[in-house]
């Protein structure tokens, strides 16, 4: 198994594990390899929304994190396989700057994500997995929570569309995100259609899929990103899964693997195939 979404202590919202117990933990699971795909930095003018600003790695420590994950490649090269990557966030308005910092990271990079996180209404942006608070407070501003929805699914097809040069992510992730508190606040719509729609550009594109892990241990998703039956549609089109824990902390490698699709065969990323 290749886990290819784990985040490291570079991240300001997650634990501060060393990198070393991360490695030294997937050793003894028994993982092949591992993708660190910390968050990219954020473009230098948007405003993180969320109140700690801690949305993302900071540009100050991009040199760094590329620079140690490189040095721990080497150390560990004939025991597990190490991939540097990023979690690069598409942020609908910031596509040219976004292009910019995968022009400046991706000549370092072996494997990236391409996320949304952040929705834009009228000229203000919501992240929309911070808490269910925040969540509820979005249903205010966009009106109920089928325009949340409508609203995320646009903004992860542009994700796809968008010309982000030659280091674009080629993984698409958790593309139910918007489902993480459905247990609260659930739409009143079926988005089937809107699932099969990504999956089919995903197709097109030539792109794969992150299938995350993180929604099963959260307490108001309960199910994995994307759930099942998104799962059997994107095999039904051959498209590339790749499992990704989505860890925040050393515990957090390998969650939810047991509540994937049995059905499901994972790939592994595109530089390893």
């Amino acid at each position: 198994m290749h886990d290819g979404h784990v985040h490291t202590p570079f991240c300001p919202h997650g634990s501060k594990d060393r990198l070393g117990s991360y490695i030294e933990k997937a050793i003894q699971l028994n993982i092949k390899g591992i993708t660190f795909t910390e968050h990219a930095p954020l473009p230098l003018d948007f405003v993180d929304p969320v109140p700690e600003k801690d949305s993302a790695m900071t540009w100050d420590n991009l040199t760094s994190y590329i620079q140690e994950i490189q040095q721990l490649k080497e150390k560990y090269n004939r025991e597990l396989t190490i991939l540097l990557g990023l979690e690069v966030d598409f942020i609908e308005g910031y596509e040219e700057q976004t292009r910019k910092i995968l022009d400046e990271a991706g000549p370092y990079l072996d494997d990236a994500i391409l996320s949304v996180h952040f929705l834009k209404h009228n000229n203000s942006y919501f992240c929309l997995d911070y808490s269910p608070e925040m969540f509820e407070m979005m249903i205010g501003v966009f009106g109920s929570v089928d325009a949340i929805y409508d609203s995320y699914f646009k903004t992860v097809q542009q994700s796809i569309d968008a010309n982000l040069g030659a280091y674009k992510p080629k993984r698409i992730g958790h593309i139910s995100l918007v489902r993480k508190f459905q247990q609260k606040f659930p739409p009143t719509r079926n988005y089937d259609a809107a699932f099969h729609q990504l999956l089919d550009s995903i197709k097109e594109k030539g792109l794969a899929l992150d299938y995350n892990g993180a929604g099963v241990v959260k307490p108001l998703c309960g199910e994995p990103y994307p759930p099942e039956s998104v799962i059997k549609s994107a095999l039904e089109r051959k498209i590339p899964l790749i499992y990704g824990s989505d860890a925040h902390s050393v515990k957090g490698l390998s969650q939810g693997i047991e509540k994937l699709y049995t059905g499901a065969t994972f790939s592994v990323p595109e530089c390893l195939s």
